[in-house]
């Protein structure tokens, strides 16, 4: 992709004095020297430079879509609405209308941050065993009826076997009704764009309009997912109409994909905006499909009508005195877990170390493990459920967590929830360590006034719950609760309830430089990737600011994770095996595993001047003017 001729003209040097300062006030140009080399066989996406606006979306029909809107002068949530609902026809299945969102946004005229909650909600008639099936215990052995030894009463019963109840496995529940939610993305960009919206809504939906009626070509990573979930897709006859050809098999790359249906749906909702989708033929045409069997659902007309987007307080951590990373607070456990993990790390000297280097993979896996036991026995939606949310970001508690690492030996077992300082209430939850799916979506855009959206899209697992609606496909969004409400005697905190938010792990991210002045935007980034998003968001931050590594250097770096599981978990990719081997060295027990992310991140300096990338691992672009 090109970058705009205004960049073209400058010097490579010129940019990268303009773009230094992102990293402090009077950072200098990071020494090339001190730079990592470049992975071999995995070639990063080029850092794109800009002077007045930037969008990074997850394909080139979406960028160009919100680049078109940043053009005529609108602002970030205009830009990313029109990323959004092209992505929606494009990328179906990542998000779209039939899912949720979270998403920061920075306003650059009263320099204030809010966070938005679009998760999608269960409905009311939803209990904690929502995901529980009948498993009939198998009868006991006992002997024939005794006779009674009095013949006016009758011989002794045997007695009848107990009904149990088990988990449904996670297929058969995406592909029920019962895993669809009430969704939450259209209300949510409703709700922002009249907070902070220039352009007229209609005008954000004519991209997506137009590629749906005329069709697009379906691109490598679309037709490798289609091929990969055509069993499933092929049960819905709207989706098989859409996502197959005349042969019966899936759509392959370059193949014309049109969605009339779709089309139709999105004028509708640009014509009389969010109440199209909440009331009326659309909402009818949800509620119907998710009654449908197999495992139908409860959602009701009156589970949508209701649905709200939240506006919540953004939740910050405080990085290496001068940064503070903002994030997205429960239901999510992003900004949660990412504030631990560099808060944990904060007692670290990373900048002294490199990204391929073992040592620092050691520090990262053990604050990870800690963040995610952590993440499994608190984090919920808090509109039903108390948790110590400051208490885990409370620096002393940190500290004690730092503690429980020891440099260059790995840990023995699993890692244990700790006890945070709690006032709200003493509650203790079973860990529940259940793991998001990957159906995820991630737009970063920052317009000229310096507004700035972070936000993450999600249908859950790839193309949903597999149910397609007028062009659309429905979330599996509630298969993120855990299955099992009660786990040894001990309540889950993300067990189902009515109208309660499945925690995610979304993590949309804004960082800040702190200043005596106050404090001003310098990295806007986010990704899909289910749980792992926790994990690449927070190394990418580390990557930027402790490395002083450049975009499109950071989004190619080898992924880490550790989800306090059996293993340690390195991107498999031939420049990581050294690595791995490090790693193991050291204690870890180590698993290789392709990690996809979707990382798009955009670096703001002092001038304003912009610095994006795109993730390598995936078809998503940076745009600039």
């Amino acid at each position: 992709m090109k970058l705009p001729s205004q960049s073209l003209r400058r010097s490579a040097a010129a940019l990268l004095c303009a773009i230094a300062p992102i990293l402090s006030a009077s950072a200098q140009t990071p020494d090339p020297k001190a730079a990592p080399e470049p992975p071999s066989g995995f070639e990063a996406k080029p850092t794109v430079f800009g002077a007045k606006h930037m969008v990074a979306a997850a394909n080139p029909h979406a960028a160009e879509a919100a680049l078109r809107i940043l053009r005529k002068e609108g602002s970030a949530i205009d830009a990313a609405i029109a990323a959004l609902m092209v992505l929606n026809v494009v990328e179906p299945q990542s998000s779209g209308i039939g899912g949720g969102a979270f998403a920061l946004y920075f306003d650059g005229g009263s320099k204030s941050l809010s966070s938005w909650d679009g998760r999608e909600t269960a409905p009311i008639l939803a209990t904690p065993d929502l995901f529980l099936e009948p498993k009939p215990a198998d009868p006991p052995e006992t002997e024939a009826p005794a006779p009674s030894a009095d013949p006016t009463k009758p011989a002794t019963e045997a007695p009848t076997p107990v009904t149990l109840l088990k988990p449904m496995s996670f297929r058969d529940a995406v592909m029920g009704g019962v895993s669809t939610g009430a969704p939450g993305l259209v209300r949510m960009l409703a709700e922002m764009h009249a907070r902070h919206g220039k352009l007229d809504w209609e005008d954000l939906f004519a991209d997506a309009i137009r590629l749906a009626e005329e069709g697009f070509e379906v691109s490598p990573r679309l037709a490798k997912l289609l091929a990969a979930h055509a069993d499933r897709l092929a049960r819905d006859p709207q989706a098989k109409a859409i996502f197959f050809g005349a042969d019966g098999a899936p759509l392959t790359a370059g193949a014309v994909l049109k969605n009339p249906a779709l089309a139709e749906t999105l004028r509708d909702i640009a014509d009389d905006g969010p109440s199209a989708f909440y009331k009326g033929d659309i909402a009818e045409a949800i509620v119907a499909r998710v009654a449908q069997d197999p495992r139908p659902g409860t959602l009701s007309l009156d589970d949508l009508a209701s649905y709200r987007a939240v506006e919540r307080k953004p939740v910050c951590m405080r990085y290496r005195v001068k940064y503070e990373v903002c994030g997205m607070g429960p239901p999510s456990s992003g900004a949660v877990a990412v504030g631990q993990i560099l808060g944990i790390l904060n007692h670290f000297p990373m900048h002294t170390l490199r990204p391929n280097q073992a040592r620092a993979a050691h520090l990262f896996f053990a604050a990870s493990r800690l963040a995610y036991a952590d993440r499994a026995r608190y984090l919920a939606d808090p509109d039903h459920v108390s948790q110590p949310t400051a208490g885990l970001l409370d620096p002393a508690y940190l500290l004690l967590r730092a503690q429980l690492i020891t440099p260059g030996e790995a840990p023995e077992g699993k890692a244990v929830a700790g006890n945070p300082p709690w006032r709200e209430g003493a509650v203790k939850f079973a860990p529940d360590p259940s793991l998001g799916r990957k159906g995820t979506t991630h737009v970063t855009i920052v317009d000229a006034q310096g507004d700035i959206i972070s936000l993450t899209a999600s249908v859950e697992t790839a193309f949903g719950s597999g149910r397609m609606v007028k062009g659309f496909l429905l979330n599996n969004q509630l298969t993120d609760f855990s299955f099992r409400p009660i786990i040894d005697g001990a309540p889950v905190a993300n067990a189902p309830g009515p109208r309660k938010r499945p925690r995610s792990s979304m993590a949309p991210t804004i960082v800040f430089e702190v200043m005596d002045e106050g404090r001003r935007p310098i990295l806007a980034l986010g990704s899909p990737g289910g749980s792992r998003i926790i994990e690449y968001v927070a190394r990418t931050i580390v990557a930027v600011l402790d490395w002083k590594i450049l975009p499109g250097d950071a989004l190619a770096l080898p992924h880490l994770s550790h989800r306090n599981g059996a293993a340690a978990q390195i991107e498999l990719r031939a420049d990581a095996d050294g690595l791995a081997a490090g790693a193991a060295l050291l204690g870890w027990t180590v698993k290789r595993a392709p990690m996809t992310s979707g990382l798009h991140l955009i670096a703001i300096a002092v001038d304003g001047s912009l610095a994006g990338a795109a993730d390598p691992r995936r078809e998503g672009v940076t745009l600039a003017d």
